[in-house]
């Protein structure tokens, strides 16, 4: 698959390289696993001679002889005797950066905490050391998401406020995924449009896959994900497992119950029985997979709340797979694709509220986007936006079949919060999957 998006990383990239080449940069990068990283920076510095490091849960020493034959092959420097140890080779290649400029990628820098934890420390007095006169280009990248913001932006930690800029790699936008669709399946439609947003969320490695096998269609994406040796079968596990380590249990069953509609920290706890509060503070802050939902202009404290799974893939894997393991365990994906087939269209249809939310988001017509509802969810509004200066709002209906929307309730429901927007021109509108 040919590279795609990414322009404003790779110029940003771009720019680092030329400032490093006279002052040393230290830029982490971050973003969760199969998020396409390391095609990222591979790509921006593809026409270099970068080192390239990747850290294996492996013994230091191991490591490190590997790392050395990657240095001695693309600086063509001479080693002598045996570096054994990650503080060694840093600050060799640290002082080697004082009279030449290298770039040097180290790819799942957080498992150095596995290899050796004194590491960081160890940078850091290395960095301070030589900094000043270093012309080191160095990209450190993780996709532990909690970990790598610990180790940078934890002020308790020795790597806290050394790093120049920051990479948070996101997944490719609407647009993007629309245009790999149009570019290798040209008898696209609505529903496939929506369908590869749905199970791949735009991460890179799950869209590079379906690409790759030709699957472009609901029916053909499912083929691949429910295969029998599919890898999508434990990916949530396999995406997870590192970020939750011995509490993984609860923090996956609070994330299916919100993939399967239970959204709110009542319901959640009247069905787990144990108090979720701070799992809930910890999956939204330190690891970044859900967001709390309010009523458009509702106060932060307001006790209407609900939350949602930030990750499209991550929410059909909770809601689904994760959910009918017993099945899957079982070996019986005959059913798995039975109870896919019988919640799609209502899963769906909640999808496409998020996908029409990120469209009106990457318009930037609107300073204020959001959902609306009062209390016991009466007077739902899928999509409320308003335009301050231009003094416009728009309330929107979203359904899968367009036709089914009722223009006179959505009037309706609008009519209590549209009384402290007097001065404002209402917007009505429908969206439906025609409108993909």
């Amino acid at each position: 698959m040919k590279f795609y998006n990414r322009d404003q990383e790779l110029a940003l990239l771009s720019k680092i390289e030329e400032t490093s080449m006279e002052f040393a940069q230290m830029t982490f990068v971050v973003g969760r696993r199969r998020i396409g990283k390391t095609s990222l920076l591979l790509e921006a510095y593809k026409k270099h001679n970068c080192l390239y490091f990747f850290v294996a849960k492996k013994n230091e020493a191991l490591l490190c002889m590997e790392f050395v034959e990657e240095v001695k092959q693309k600086l063509q420097v001479p080693i002598f005797g045996e570096i054994k140890t990650f503080k060694a080779l840093f600050g060799f290649l640290m002082e080697l950066s004082k009279s030449r400029h290298f770039i040097l990628i180290i790819d799942e820098f957080q498992d150095f905490n596995t290899v050796n934890a004194s590491v960081f420390s160890d940078m850091q007095h290395a960095w301070d050391s030589h900094k000043q006169e270093s012309k080191i280009n160095l990209i450190l990248c993780g996709s532990v998401y909690s970990m790598m913001m610990r180790i940078f932006e934890n002020a308790k930690e020795p790597l806290f406020g050394r790093a120049t800029q920051r990479i948070y790699l996101k997944a490719f936008d609407i647009v993007t995924l629309k245009q790999i669709v149009k570019d290798n399946y040209s008898d696209f439609t609505p529903e496939d449009i929506l369908a590869f947003y749905l199970f791949t969320g735009g991460v890179a490695k799950y869209v590079e896959l379906l690409v790759q096998n030709r699957a472009f269609t609901k029916q053909a994406i499912l083929a691949e994900m429910l295969g029998e040796h599919s890898i999508f079968l434990e990916e949530g596990k396999n995406v997870l497992i590192d970020e939750f380590g011995k509490d993984y249990l609860n923090y996956f069953s609070i994330l299916s119950l919100i993939a399967s509609g239970k959204t709110s920290r009542v319901e959640i706890e009247s069905i787990m029985e144990i108090e979720t509060g701070g799992f809930l503070d910890r999956l939204e802050k330190e690891y970044g997979l859900i967001v709390k939902i309010r009523p458009i202009f509702a106060k932060l404290n307001s006790r209407k709340l609900k939350y949602s799974i930030s990750d499209n893939f991550l929410s059909f894997w909770f809601r689904f797979i994760y959910k009918h393991r017993s099945a899957l365990e079982a070996g019986n994906l005959d059913y798995l694709n039975e109870i896919i087939a019988r919640d799609y269209n209502t899963y769906s249809g909640k999808i496409l509220e998020k996908y029409f939310i990120e469209k009106l988001k990457m318009e930037k017509k609107y300073n204020t986007i959001g959902t609306y509802w009062e209390r016991g969810n009466e007077n739902e509004i899928d999509i409320v936006a308003v335009n301050d200066i231009e003094k416009v709002i728009l309330f929107a209906e979203v359904k899968r079949n367009k036709s089914s929307i009722s223009m006179g309730k959505l009037i309706e429901k609008s009519a209590r919060l549209l009384d402290g927007f007097k001065d404002y021109k209402a917007i009505y509108v429908g969206y439906g999957l025609e409108d993909l």
